[in-house]
């Protein structure tokens, strides 16, 4: 088995609770590190922080706006990444219709008065699996994002808006690679998971049956089987 040590990134505002059931189960048997996605308002800025802290190979996974910057890790660094996961997000850039609709938000996220308004804009229950105990869900990522802050939410929305393509960054993966997808995800739809994964050389596609775009919480015990498994694939050279 593995056992090199495994960095979390997680998505738009969301803590170290986000991954709160996997560290749980798999701190059992790996180090594992969190890192938070508030240090800067470009992707690059935010991987860069990112590989001053991690160690000097990890096997790396993030989710949302988390995925987004592990490619540009991997892009950076690909010889300090030793796996690869890839949970509920994208590989394109923005487009510049979504990346001008995000100005209201970061406007009214600056004037504070509006920053609930704001939350309940970026907490989509629809999103979500029918089996999920939407209220509940909705009340803990809406404690995180509290905690976070409205600074937090601008600089991440930049990072968003300004984020390059990075599909041919997919095709380039060498590493053992997992895209880990919930089949509801409403932000992220299945489609666009496939299509990423098929972009992956020898990439394995977990569909989470009973989650949305929020699998690690939705049905945090399908995403850990599946981070295991992730961590026990071979690691080999592939020309």
């Amino acid at each position: 088995m593995s056992r090199e040590p495994i960095v979390l990134v997680p998505p738009m505002l969301c803590d170290v609770g986000v991954f709160g059931p996997q560290i749980l189960e798999l701190g059992n048997d790996y180090a594992v590190m969190f890192a938070p996605t508030t240090q800067g308002e470009r992707m690059e800025e935010i991987a860069s922080q990112i590989l001053t802290w991690a160690p000097a190979k990890f096997a790396l996974a993030g989710m949302g706006m988390g995925g987004m910057v592990a490619l540009e890790i991997l892009r950076r660094a690909p010889d300090r990444v030793t796996r690869i996961a890839l949970i509920a997000t994208s590989a394109q850039a923005e487009t510049p219709e979504t990346a001008a609709a995000r100005e209201p938000h970061i406007i009214a996220a600056k004037g504070g008065g509006r920053w609930h308004e704001v939350l309940q804009h970026e907490i989509n229950s629809t999103w979500m699996a029918p089996a999920t105990d939407r209220v509940a869900l909705v009340r803990h990522l809406r404690q995180m994002g509290e905690a976070l802050g409205p600074a937090a939410y601008v600089s991440q929305s930049r990072a968003m808006q300004r984020r390059k393509d990075q599909q041919s960054t997919l095709s380039q993966i060498k590493q053992p690679a997992f895209v880990i997808c919930g089949r509801h995800d409403g932000q992220y739809p299945l489609k666009r998971q496939e299509f990423m994964a098929e972009l992956i050389p020898y990439a394995t596609l977990e569909v989470i049956e009973d989650a949305g775009y929020m699998p690690t919480l939705e049905a945090p015990d399908q995403v850990t089987a599946a981070l295991r498994a992730w961590m026990k694939a071979p690691l080999m050279l592939r020309m």
